[in-house]
């Protein structure tokens, strides 16, 4: 007989809580200290696209589980790329970055937002589909068991 394992999300929230405050210390003291180094990787072209491509990545796949499993709409997608396109446009347009990062943050985060809802929304819908009877045209509840021709 298998076990099934209890995830404690009270214990993962507070690992998680715990290890983004130490991530919040230290980050800003290591990125000081690269310049030290020798090292600029906040505005390295290589990492700025290997970031973006990561971004792209994680965003095209959480996009899709939600897309192809639960709403099928475009509309997160459409944002997704507006996005994108702006993070590709802060790298050509480098004088412009202050004003069209947030823009590509805005979009990318909406992206998402309305992703999780409409994914909600499709699990709440789906929970009671409605078939329509071919025999007259009513409609019926799936999960009533019962049909309009037994009515």
């Amino acid at each position: 007989m298998k076990k099934h394992r209890h995830i404690n999300w009270d214990a993962l929230g507070i690992t998680t809580s715990v290890l983004c405050a130490i991530h919040c210390a230290f980050l800003p003291l290591a990125v000081a200290a690269l310049p030290v180094l020798g090292i600029d990787l906040v505005h390295s072209p290589t990492f700025e696209y290997g970031m973006i491509l990561l971004a792209f990545l994680i965003g095209t796949g959480a996009l899709w589980h939600g897309f192809r499993r639960h709403h099928h709409r475009l509309t997160p997608w459409m944002l997704f790329v507006a996005g994108m396109i702006c993070l590709i446009g802060k790298q050509v347009w480098r004088e412009w970055e202050l004003v069209i990062l947030p823009l590509a943050v805005g979009f990318i985060v909406s992206a998402h937002i309305l992703n999780y809802r409409l994914s909600r929304l499709g699990h709440a819908v789906s929970a009671r589909p409605v078939q329509l009877s071919p025999v007259d045209g009513s409609t019926s509840s799936a999960s009533s068991g019962q049909s309009s021709a037994a009515a």
